[in-house]
C-alpha cells in the first residue's frame, strides 16, 4: 500500500479574525460546527447550502478536528483566521509524535479520505509540531473557484 505524505511546512503567517475551539470529544463537533456557521453568517458570508467556499471551509473543519479528535490526543484545538485572502484553518492536538497519514488505494466506502479531501479543497496545506502540540493546517479560498493563494 503506497502513503501520501501529508507536507512537513509551517503555518503560514495569518492575520485577521480569529475564532477559536477546544474540543474533547466528537459530540461537540455539532455546536463548532453551528457556531463557525454562525460566524460565517455574522460577517456576511450567506447561510447554510448557499455559498460553496463557506461550506468548504466548515467541511475541512470538521474533517480535520474529527481526524485529531480520533487519532490524535485530546484537546484538540481548532482555529481558523479569516484572513484578508482566504481562511486559515489549523488544528492542534497533544499527539506531536503521530504525523497525518493520507490513505491511499481503499475504497471511499470505508471512510479515511479526509485528508485528500482537505488536500483537494485547499490551496495549501501542512502540518508542523511545537512544543508539545501537533498542528495540522490548510488555507482555503473565500471564493470557491479561487484559484491564486489563500492569504495574502
Amino acid at each position: 500500500m503506497v502513503r501520501l505524505a501529508w507536507p512537513v511546512r509551517p503555518l503560514p503567517d495569518g492575520r485577521g479574525e480569529m475564532w477559536r475551539w477546544r474540543l474533547t470529544g466528537l459530540a461537540e463537533l455539532p455546536a463548532a460546527r453551528a457556531g463557525l456557521r454562525s460566524l460565517l453568517c455574522s460577517y456576511g458570508y450567506p447561510p447554510e447550502g448557499e455559498d460553496p467556499s463557506s461550506e468548504q471551509l466548515i467541511l475541512a473543519f470538521d474533517e480535520l478536528a474529527s481526524n485529531a479528535l480520533r487519532h490524535g490526543e485530546r484537546p484538540v484545538v481548532a482555529t481558523v483566521v479569516a484572513g484578508s485572502g482566504g481562511w486559515l484553518l489549523d488544528v492542534s492536538d497533544r499527539a506531536p509524535g503521530s504525523m497525518p497519514a493520507p490513505t491511499v488505494d481503499r475504497d471511499p466506502a470505508h471512510g479515511g479520505m479526509g485528508l485528500q479531501l482537505v488536500a483537494r479543497l485547499s490551496v495549501a496545506h501542512g502540518w508542523y509540531v511545537d512544543e508539545d502540540r501537533k498542528h495540522v493546517w490548510a488555507c482555503l479560498p473565500t471564493e470557491a473557484d479561487q484559484a491564486g493563494a489563500a492569504l495574502a
